[in-house]
């Protein structure tokens, strides 16, 4: 498995306004989730597991319970040897990023004073396990510029999400945002292709496809950059199907993966960790989520067992 020096910027500063009303106050990464959990720590537990030194958390829309989670729990110490996690904001108080891509620019000094040889640009607020370090050796392997993680899902969920077509050797031939008729899966009509919205880079490719999509008013990844990167550059697909973490139980759904972007999502999400067979465990010993890796955090919430949208919308969660 390579030993690729990776900085990672994880995107945590959208508004997520389908998760009214428990984000009216709070960024949706800063959510609780069960246990005492947050969303965001999915993606630093998977990105400090695969053994990523260099981690930023880009913030933006209601920041504070995220910076303090963050401090709290996962900002390193002189005593301690896990990866420091730190948190970016825009320039000054009245800027605001434009989009995923605007973001990821207004820091593009990370890429100058790290020096990596690639870039991860990971979402904050997906609910799932994996060894980043084998999506590396994927997108080392095909010689990529760029590669994304995808994981089929059904056709009727499918718009919701930036669809990819591919070939047989992973390379993407389109990439549809948000499309009203999703292409299905050759093998598999009733499923579509999605991206994770993970994503790695060639520093230097996504140095130049930022700036110059920005230049043209393009400040999505979605929307802008990864169509752009398909037409001109070697973008590939990365099945998260393939990817595998120790430890999982056999009641587990192998290669789980959710997006709670909406109060229903969220709620199932949440009942899939419960009882005695979770179809998502959080006891791993081999591939930990939390904090404090290795030392689960104490639960700061109460954590209702409901996958009713309502009852989920009633919790305060600070």
């Amino acid at each position: 498995m390579t030993s690729a020096n990776i900085l990672a910027m994880v995107l945590a500063g959208g508004e997520g306004t389908r998760l009214r009303p428990l984000t009216a106050d709070h960024a949706k990464p800063a959510l609780p989730f069960a246990r005492g959990y947050r969303i965001v720590d999915f993606v630093l537990s998977n990105l400090v597991n695969s053994d990523i030194q260099s981690i930023y958390v880009l913030a933006q829309y209601k920041p504070q319970s995220l910076v303090g989670h963050i401090d709290r729990a996962w900002t390193s110490t002189a005593r301690d040897s896990r990866p420091g996690v730190k948190v970016v904001m825009p320039c000054n108080g009245t800027d605001r990023y434009r989009g995923t891509a605007d973001a990821v620019l207004h820091s593009i000094d990370l890429i100058e004073r790290h020096r990596p040889d690639l870039v991860a640009v990971f979402a904050a607020d997906h609910v799932y396990r994996m060894d980043i370090r084998q999506m590396v050796d994927f997108h080392l392997g095909c010689g990529a510029d760029l590669s994304v993680a995808a994981v089929p899902v059904p056709i009727g969920k499918a718009s919701t999400f930036g669809v990819i077509v591919s070939g047989h050797d992973g390379r993407i031939r389109d990439f549809q945002e948000k499309p009203a008729q999703p292409a299905p899966l050759p093998a598999d009509p009733t499923r579509a292709f999605a991206s994770m919205g993970n994503y790695l880079f060639n520093p230097d490719l996504l140095v130049d496809m930022l700036q110059t999509s920005v230049s043209r008013g393009g400040t999505d990844f979605g929307k802008h950059v990864l169509p752009a990167a398909v037409r001109d550059h070697r973008t590939f697909a990365y099945d998260f199907s393939n990817n595998k973490v120790p430890g999982l139980l056999a009641c587990e759904e192998r290669g789980y993966w959710r997006d709670v972007g909406t109060l229903e999502a969220y709620a199932a999400a949440r009942c899939d960790v419960m009882g005695p067979r979770p179809r998502f465990s959080l006891e791993n010993r081999d591939w930990p989520i939390g904090a404090n890796i290795g030392r689960p955090i104490a639960p700061q919430h109460a954590i209702h067992n409901s996958s009713r949208p309502e009852a989920v919308a009633a919790m305060a969660p600070f």
